[in-house]
């Protein structure tokens, strides 16, 4: 199936070794056909197996984005941060560094989500201001935007993607808001937000320093 995909999308929100065996696989197979890959590294530092699963995908696979908060991301690349489950604790605003440490030393392009979005490809950093704290309310938006990421990535450059994707994604979370009395209607909407997305006033609404 991987080799008919514009991109691949690895999550590794449900693990077992039959899972990490098909990732591997998966990863494998886009690297040969070409297909970017885009690595969802979910609880990364929240238990050993995790953390050493995500560590085994980034040596197999030529990994294009690693997208994760800012805990995650920190902890593949050695740097002390406190994740509780599969949320960033000690985000703050390291996030820029955490971000340029890991497209630096894991030769990615690193999405590092959180309250300010940062992405870097170790050279260029740049922080996308987009969303809405109702974001951080939903179960799955971390993954939400990782798939998002991964239909940029079929169509642009790894870079590129990774900072419009955040921006597409923060744009339907403003949007979702609007109509929302809380997380459950504004989960909802986030949904028809993305869908409704109009490409032509992205640009506008984009806010990226």
């Amino acid at each position: 199936m991987v080799r008919l995909a514009g991109a691949l999308v690895l999550n590794i929100g449900t693990l077992s070794p039959t899972w990490v065996e098909s990732m591997l696989i998966a990863g494998k197979a886009a690297n040969e056909a070409g297909v970017p890959v885009v690595l969802d590294p979910v609880g990364a530092g929240a238990t050993t197996y995790r953390t050493e699963t995500a560590k085994q995908i980034l040596d197999a696979v030529d990994v294009a984005v690693l997208r994760g908060n800012a805990g995650e991301v920190a902890t593949l690349v050695g740097i002390d941060a406190e994740v509780r489950g599969v949320e960033s604790i000690a985000a703050g605003d390291a996030a820029a560094e955490i971000a340029r440490a890991a497209a630096t030393s894991l030769g990615v392009v690193a999405a590092v989500t959180g309250a300010v979005d940062q992405v870097s490809d170790g050279d260029r950093v740049s922080a996308i201001a987009n969303g809405h704290p109702l974001l951080a309310a939903v179960t799955g938006t971390g993954c939400m935007s990782s798939a998002i990421t991964g239909c940029f990535l079929a169509v642009a450059a790894p870079f590129e993607a990774a900072v419009a994707a955040l921006v597409a994604f923060g744009v339907a979370g403003e949007d979702a808001a609007r109509e929302a009395n809380g997380p459950g209607s504004f989960h909802v909407g986030l949904y028809d937000a993305l869908a409704a997305l109009d490409p032509g006033t992205l640009d506008g609404r984009a806010e990226v320093a």
